[in-house]
């Protein structure tokens, strides 16, 4: 691939939201920042959350088969959102300094600068080169706190945020 021809300028166009993917296997809760988080489909609800491989949410989610969504308000201050994309889960407790609860179908939910949270069952995975795929059918989802979602490009705009190595959305860092 030519990658010449790609403006990363291009892709920053797309609207992205910032979310927390989290997921449990037996008593280990993690949790990691992404952007890559849609909804796909009305009926059934689904929703796909992109994670890169490496990273030990993917690991435990692919076990789990199950996820929650925490969508990060505006107001989220940047060293709330690097505990969640900047540290790894394998060494740190990502929740030990934040406030959540847990869903009765037994996922993290964050409700500490977030507006809204969801949680769903897995589907289906997708390779995706360096990344997997989660796709889920949602069974809650509920407004948390009033306030206005937290954008990709607000986090860097305003925030002056960086993309974790991992991020799709890496090259971002490049055009700062």
């Amino acid at each position: 691939m030519n990658t010449d021809d790609i403006d990363p300028k291009a892709l920053f166009t797309f609207s992205y939201g910032l979310y927390i993917v989290s997921t449990t296997l037996g008593d280990r809760l993690n949790g990691q920042v992404a952007d890559a988080v849609m909804q796909l489909t009305a009926d059934p609800i689904c929703v796909a959350a992109c994670l890169h491989k490496n990273n030990y949410t993917a690991e435990l989610l692919e076990q789990s088969r199950k996820f929650s969504v925490s969508v990060f308000s505006e107001d989220v201050p940047l060293p709330f959102i690097g505990n969640f994309g900047f540290r790894c889960g394998r060494e740190h407790d990502k929740f030990v300094n934040c406030n959540y609860r847990m869903t009765t179908g037994g996922l993290p939910i964050v409700t500490e600068y977030t507006i809204a949270a969801l949680e769903a069952d897995v589907i289906d995975i997708a390779d995706v080169h360096t990344h997997k795929l989660f796709i889920g059918r949602v069974k809650t989802a509920q407004i948390l706190n009033e306030g206005n979602p937290l954008t990709y490009a607000d986090y860097h705009k305003i925030k002056k945020g960086k993309s974790h190595a991992n991020a799709p959305s890496a090259i971002f860092n490049a055009i700062k």
